[in-house]
């Protein structure tokens, strides 16, 4: 029995893992993909902020909706239909007949991406060790490193974006069906020893309706939202950057903006060791002033080797800040309000995503893409004193 327990564990914490590498991989595709759409549609630079937002509406529906979504359906059921409803959703994408359409299907992929992302981070939590969770994003981080590559491939030797989206939706589709038939296994899983140890101890709540009403946690979830503008607008935008700013060829900008995901795959995979020497406030304290010294080389620095390279720099050293201001809600906020505030964290995340690189699409229509560096340094520099106006009112919160 006992050796039956550690195969179904192990057995899905690969599953796991593969689901995170197909969650990561649509928003590699779209940073590479988009010179390539908007051309086909005909519609403007910062166009892609409207599809931005359609995704993170649907992201965000089935996130709030996640505790209600597995208690009637289950994890293994809600992670297997979210995985097919992505996969449909980005098969639709290549069959979209106009720009509106499109708009629509991202909608649906939010959707399905959300109900992955949530199930997977609380079933993880659960079940599994806080090690497994660092690998958990790490996997992102190889789909999302995977998905530039695959677009790029499938436009040199197929000349269309549609090509890398009929891989990925295949792949997406597949998943979801092998996911149905292993389903009660994810729910007949056992608890893990900590999660159990730590809703067993007599740590009093907040509610929700007092913990929005607490300053600190909105501004805890502002370093969220602003820190996904920073790692999704480069990995967005440095395709384009490269390609109609530093007049790079298209094979090598896409190689790179892979190259910009594999760093911080690297980076995430290495910040979880870091927590074996450092506190994950000392690692997000030097990664944010590291950021911050990056983006402004980028920005400053006239010499394109500079530019370049600080591109896969960037990727390296923004990769431990997420899971590092994870682990350090309770230092912000105190342990009463952490559980709530950290809802409202993946949810400001989400807007951080669907807002942000769409506003440098914006600015960058009518500015110049030169400015993207001088957005992700300003941004860069607002999430480090943030963080260290928290710093200053103390590691630790008595409600």
């Amino acid at each position: 029995m006992q050796e039956q327990r550690k195969h179904t564990g192990f057995l899905l914490t690969i599953f796991s893992f593969i689901a995170f590498i197909a969650l990561g991989m649509p928003d590699g595709l779209l940073g590479v993909a988009w010179p390539s759409v908007r051309g086909g549609f005909k519609i403007p630079l910062d166009a892609l902020g409207t599809l931005l937002l359609s995704s993170v509406s649907g992201y965000l529906i089935s996130s709030f909706g996640n505790g209600y979504l597995m208690r009637r359906l289950g994890v293994g059921k809600l992670l297997a239909y979210s995985t097919i409803l992505t996969g449909l959703a980005l098969l639709g994408y290549t069959l979209a007949p106009s720009w509106p359409v499109f708009v629509g299907l991202g909608f649906f992929a939010g959707l399905g991406a959300g109900g992955i992302d949530a199930s997977l981070n609380n079933w993880v939590e659960a079940h599994l060790s806080h090690r497994v969770m660092q690998w958990l994003h790490a996997s992102f981080g190889i789909g999302i490193t995977s998905g530039p590559l695959i677009m790029t491939s499938g436009m040199i030797f197929t000349g269309s974006w549609r090509f890398g989206y009929w891989v990925v939706a295949g792949a997406q589709l597949f998943l979801g069906l092998l996911f149905l038939t292993q389903a009660r296994r994810w729910d007949n899983a056992p608890k893990a020893a900590h999660y159990q140890a730590e809703h067993e101890g007599a740590v009093e709540l907040h509610p929700f309706s007092k913990t929005i009403r607490y300053v600190p946690a909105w501004f805890s979830a502002l370093l969220f939202f602003i820190y996904s503008g920073i790692e999704l607008g480069m990995g967005h935008w440095a395709y384009t950057w490269l390609t109609s700013e530093l007049n790079l060829s298209p094979s090598f900008a896409g190689f790179w903006t892979a190259g910009y995901w594999f760093t911080f795959t690297v980076g995430r995979i290495l910040g979880g060791f870091m927590t074996q020497r450092q506190s994950p406030a000392k690692i997000l304290k030097n990664s944010l002033l590291s950021v911050t010294l990056v983006t402004l080389l980028l920005a400053a620095v006239p010499l394109r080797l500079v530019k370049i390279v600080g591109i896969l720099i960037l990727g390296f050293v923004i990769a431990p800040i997420f899971p590092s201001m994870i682990s350090t809600t309770v230092l912000r906020v105190g342990r009463s309000h952490a559980g709530n505030t950290i809802g409202m964290q993946m949810a400001f995340a989400g807007l951080g995503v669907g807002i942000l690189p769409g506003f440098m699409g914006v600015l960058g229509r009518y500015a110049g893409l030169a400015t993207i560096p001088w957005m992700l340094f300003l941004w860069a520099v607002l999430l480090f004193l943030l963080n260290q106006w928290f710093e200053w009112r103390g590691k630790s919160h008595i409600d």
